[in-house]
């Protein structure tokens, strides 16, 4: 599975709510400025102000008690298994690999293996002592792949 990447960083939304604020603060001078000059307009500026504040905040804890509901998950390449079998004429190599044979790719290239599977499955095994070798046979059977190095 993808990881979530959270679309928001709490940097970010420290700084965009009061930039939010300030503007809103700045549209309702103006507004209060072309009116007459009384009591009545500043109480007004004040509560929009109080409730600005007020839903600024909210909307800052809502966003941060979003982010920490998605949690990136680790890499399952340490729960990978495989099998490497050293016998007379070099390696045999087992491991489980997800997907249809058609999507099974295997590549040994300076005595690293590249296999790719189905579904973003992507691992490289290193073989000491395979620098010289090559893949001489590939079997696919009920998700177990099996590979001859010689």
């Amino acid at each position: 599975m993808s990881t979530y990447k959270n679309a928001y960083n709490e940097k970010a939304v420290g700084q965009i709510v009061p930039i939010v604020l300030v503007v809103f603060l700045i549209v309702l001078y103006m507004m209060s400025a072309q009116g007459d000059r009384n009591y009545a307009a500043s109480i007004l500026i004040g509560a929009a102000a109080i409730t600005m504040i007020f839903w600024a905040r909210i909307l800052k804890k809502f966003i941060v008690s979003q982010q920490s509901k998605f949690v990136a998950r680790e890499p399952e390449t340490k729960n990978w298994m495989y099998d490497l079998i050293k016998d007379e004429g070099g390696f045999v190599f087992v491991a489980e690999v997800p997907g249809p044979v058609e999507k099974i790719t295997v590549r040994l290239v300076d005595g690293t293996l590249y296999i790719r599977g189905s579904g973003g499955f992507a691992r490289e095994v290193p073989i000491t002592g395979a620098d010289r070798m090559e893949l001489s046979d590939f079997k696919y059977r009920n998700g177990v792949l099996t590979l001859r190095i010689s």
